[in-house]
């Protein structure tokens, strides 16, 4: 063990370890137990393992290698799969096979996103894909899942379930696909990258970092994935979605409250990202396939517009949603639309437009939109109600003061 392994701190070197190498050591188990369940409750007891030897014995050189063996004779301890000690190779020599060994044409360079095209698998059903990866690969629990699909946490809970069954008892290969079979499953992993991307976006005015690193995470997969895949417009579409959001994460509080999009000081936004986004916005609709990311991000694009011309243009905003809602009708979507028709033709068109967008009754977005519109059309009361309601459904700190202020002032 090393001078310098010895002096690190070992909860920090623990928490490096999952941040880092969760992806491959699970894609690992699973490849050779097929279960994931097993895998996630083995390698959740290494790490737990380690956080009680590593303050006495000192950080491993080797810390993945050390975490894949203790996990590895957790599950055969279980006897989740009989295996004798002979046929398992040292695990050391394991990863510098794994790290040396050539790598074909169009493999892909991070084993989160290689796990994520594997949970991609046409045998998982299709509901099941996009939330298992954000379960098993980035850590999200259900209840939060459940929060980004817009439905019960038991149901998702369930859903996740029967996925993990069905890889363990049809015996899917935990194989790497092919190049050629990447298209067909990049739907779902541009999904599950950008709910987590939606899920560190709603961390950034709390305090809560975890999540916030989300984002990061988000942003470099999706980077990968632009380089793995550069003739997929949706990728970039995807990635210029994310920066361009990300761009203004330090517009959105001021003060320590929060400050929606309209009100932000756009000398706080970052111009560099921004920059950068419109290139690979440029480079996804030089392919001429228009698809829902590279929608939305064109709409953030305009909103970006903001800070050249001092105005936003509503009703090319309004008219990009007329477009998103058509190929991806989510409840967001048209709520989003009914928010920008009320900018563009009025409070009235906007509640019409709302009206019709069938959204859950739960949806905060539906409610704060819906008490906007309702002041500007003069219906006070009602406006009061709905800011009262929407602030109830937020978990934000920031978010509920701001409707709870604009309640006050309406």
């Amino acid at each position: 063990m090393s001078a310098g392994s010895a002096a690190t701190e070992p909860r920090a070197a623990a928490e490096l370890a999952a941040r880092t190498s969760y992806g491959r050591l699970l894609a690992y188990l699973a490849r050779e137990w097929r279960d994931v369940a097993a895998a996630e409750d083995a390698l959740a007891e290494a790490f737990a393992q380690a956080l009680a030897a590593w303050p006495g014995a000192g950080v491993p050189d080797h810390p993945e290698a050390w975490l894949l063996t203790v996990a590895r004779r957790g599950l055969m301890r279980a006897g989740r799969r009989a295996r004798t000690a002979e046929r398992l190779r040292p695990v050391a020599e394991l990863l510098d096979e794994e790290r040396g060994a050539a790598e074909p044409s169009g493999s892909i360079p991070d084993e989160r996103l290689r796990l994520m095209f594997v949970c991609a698998h046409p045998a998982i059903d299709e509901a099941a894909r996009t939330p298992l990866m954000l379960q098993t690969v980035l850590g999200l629990d259900a209840a939060r899942i459940a929060s980004a699909f817009l439905v019960a946490p038991t149901a998702m809970g369930q859903r996740l379930v029967r996925a993990k069954t069905k890889i363990r008892d049809a015996g899917i290969a935990f194989r790497i696909p092919e190049p050629e079979d990447l298209p067909e499953r990049l739907d779902a992993v541009l999904q599950a990258i950008y709910a987590a991307f939606g899920t560190g976006w709603d961390a950034i005015t709390g305090t809560d970092t975890a999540r916030a690193d989300l984002a990061g995470e988000a942003i470099w997969l999706a980077r990968v994935l632009v380089s793995l895949m550069p003739d997929e417009p949706e990728a970039s579409g995807l990635l210029a979605l994310m920066l361009h959001a990300e761009a203004r994460r330090e517009a959105r509080v001021a003060d320590g409250s929060f400050v929606p999009l309209g009100q932000q000081d756009v000398g706080l936004w970052r111009h560099d990202m921004t920059a950068e986004a419109e290139m690979h916005l440029r480079r996804a609709a030089s392919a001429a396939r228009p698809g829902r990311f590279q929608i939305e991000a064109a709409i953030q694009s305009v909103h970006a517009e903001r800070a050249r011309t001092g105005r936003t243009n509503w009703p090319a905003i309004a008219g990009l949603y007329d477009l998103l809602v058509t190929l991806a009708p989510t409840a967001g979507a048209r709520v989003a639309r009914a928010a920008a028709i009320g900018e563009a033709r009025g409070p009235a068109a906007g509640l019409a437009a709302l009206e019709a967008a069938d959204a859950p009754d739960n949806y905060q977005p539906y409610w704060a939109v819906r008490a906007h519109l309702l002041s500007g059309s003069g219906d006070l009361q009602a406006a009061r109600e709905a800011y009262e309601r929407a602030a109830g459904l937020t978990a934000d700190q920031r978010v509920r003061a701001f409707l709870l202020a604009r309640r006050d002032r309406t």
